[in-house]
């Protein structure tokens, strides 16, 4: 569940904030401190939420989306991505992650 209470110390941030937080990471893959300028919400509180939501999310869509639940499961998935993608069990499509590329590394690092 999504929603949160309104308590006598602060407000709840509503449902639909912290889906729209949570959707728009997923889909950017925007930082926490830009989701923070973006939402107006703390850093830590952006984390927790995005926590939240993508178990909800997962609760709530576990019949449409399917995960290994195995090792066995797991290594056949690897099996397919060895030759092209060592050391990978799997992937995500649509999901751009931000990381610091090596020195040196030219083009190689580059989306």
């Amino acid at each position: 569940m999504i929603y949160k209470h309104d308590t006598d110390f602060r407000e709840a941030i509503p449902a639909k904030f912290r889906l729209a937080i949570t959707l728009r990471f997923l889909a950017s893959g925007d930082s926490y401190k830009s989701l923070h300028y973006l939402f107006k919400v703390s850093v830590p509180m952006i984390s927790k939420i995005i926590r939240e939501v993508c178990q909800a999310l997962n609760e709530v869509l576990k019949d449409q989306v399917k995960m290994p639940t195995t090792a066995e499961e797991w290594l056949k998935i690897e099996k397919g991505f060895r030759t092209k993608f060592p050391h990978s069990i799997g992937s995500l499509d649509g999901k751009h992650i931000v990381i610091d590329s090596p020195s040196h590394s030219g083009t190689e690092y580059f989306n």
